[in-house]
């Protein structure tokens, strides 16, 4: 290889990444800069007036509460999902792996009209409840269900690749030894699972902090009792309170960023195990 060609090389890898940090800088660096600058803009105090006015605190302790129910919730069916479709082989396998991921292609906002179709009090499975007196609609159960229904690929797709990668021998083994279904996968199976289930619970829990779409909808976004934070800083906005909106924004991006990194340090310490 001549030198000339050896720079050309060293230049097209300089483009590349310099295209690759442009790219990101502009898209996903700058907004979030701006954003934190805005929530700082005013300073310490104005930042805790921020989060001192009626129902800020409601909104993000409901938040919370919601993400963390949403993750322990879809942390335990996902992972049971995830072991169904790679253990298993049965007639519709393919469907139920293609409807696991329909989450992801469904607009939020429509997801919000499913539920309101579904467990409205005008519908017969809403009226059925209402009249019980389970409210759904306009209620935390609704929130809880969609938050539910837009985060359940992340544990399944998650876990998935790693009960790929196991060896079947193992749980044969134990189940030649005498070990049940149970006995099998508490054992063999969920201890190398760990990881990856705490990964795609703190994925979980960072997605439904920031759910607007289907919560907007379903939630009825009553203050100090279904308001969550995102429609929250979507009401300060149309309020042109854009400092309190950037202060609110930026604790939830804060959240999300020690989850993100949280993440990635699990998936790392499961490559470094293998």
């Amino acid at each position: 290889m001549g030198p000339g060609r050896s720079s050309l090389g060293r230049l097209g890898r300089w483009g590349l990444r310099s295209t690759a940090l442009i790219y990101l800088g502009a898209f996903i660096a700058l907004p979030v800069i701006a954003v934190v600058t805005k929530g700082f803009g005013g300073g310490l105090v104005a930042l805790r007036d921020a989060f001192a006015q009626p129902g800020a605190g409601a909104a993000i302790r409901l938040t919370v509460e919601m993400a963390v129910a949403t993750a322990v919730v879809n942390g335990v069916f996902g992972t049971l999902l995830a072991y169904v479709l790679v253990r298993f082989r049965f007639p519709g396998r393919g469907a139920l792996t293609a409807v696991v991921d329909l989450p992801f292609a469904v607009p939020t906002l429509v997801t919000g009209v499913m539920l309101v179709a579904l467990y409205g009090p005008h519908s017969p499975v809403g009226g059925f409840l209402e009249r019980r007196g389970i409210h759904v609609i306009f209620a935390q159960p609704g929130i809880l269900l969609a938050l539910l229904f837009v985060t359940l690929p992340l544990v399944v797709r998650t876990v998935e690749p790693v009960l790929l990668e196991l060896d079947v021998s193992e749980e044969e083994a134990a189940r030649v030894l005498g070990a049940n279904g149970w006995a099998t996968f508490r054992r063999v199976v969920l201890p190398a699972l760990r990881p990856a289930i705490a990964a795609g619970m703190l994925l979980t829990f960072a997605r439904a902090l920031g759910e607007f779409g289907a919560i907007i909808v379903v939630s009825g976004n009553l203050t100090g009792r279904t308001l969550t934070a995102p429609v929250f800083i979507f009401q300060l906005t149309s309020q042109f309170r854009s400092a309190d909106a950037a202060a609110v924004a930026t604790l939830l991006f804060g959240l999300s960023f020690v989850l993100v990194i949280a993440t990635e340090r699990l998936m790392h310490r499961r490559k470094d195990v293998r």
